[in-house]
């Protein structure tokens, strides 16, 4: 899996756990929702700042975003 699919695939399910839209974490962010879906299917290569601004918006520290067995090897 690449690490964009990973990061989606982390992205969707920190925002389900919390039960939210993805156009509400958009809003929230302050990005656009179709960035959103794309980054959650994989097909966006993320910035660094967009990525913190989605990780601030699903509330949980930046670090915590990475402790998922998604990222270990």
């Amino acid at each position: 899996m690449s690490i964009k699919a990973k990061v989606g695939q982390r992205i969707k399910e920190l925002r389900n756990e919390i039960g939210i839209s993805q156009e509400a974490l958009a809003n929230k962010a302050e990005i656009d929702r179709t960035y959103v879906t794309d980054v959650e299917n994989g097909r966006r290569n993320i910035s660094i700042e967009n990525l913190e601004k989605l990780v601030d918006a699903l509330e949980i520290p930046f670090k915590d975003f990475f402790n998922s067995p998604n990222f270990n090897k």
